[in-house]
């Protein structure tokens, strides 16, 4: 079972890989921060609805945890 199908799992800050409206054909994974979670119910079987920081809204198929998914600014 897909852990971002729960929505105990799914947290404010959290590192997430969510599917786009208009990435669901494709199943694109698209990663982000958690910013508001608006999925009301407990579960739900295609992912929990969540907006990320960035303002993009689709549901969460992937939770990344550790330091491996940080996105990291590199002066040049």
């Amino acid at each position: 079972m897909n852990e971002g199908n729960n929505r105990v799992n799914i947290k404010v800050g959290l590192n997430v890989g969510v599917v786009l409206k208009h990435d669901q054909r494709s199943g694109k994974i698209t990663r982000g921060i958690v910013k508001r979670i608006l999925t009301n119910s407990s579960h739900h079987p295609h992912g929990i609805k969540v907006e990320l920081e960035n303002g993009q809204v689709g549901r969460v198929k992937e939770i990344h945890f550790g330091k491996q998914f940080e996105i990291q600014e590199i002066e040049i």
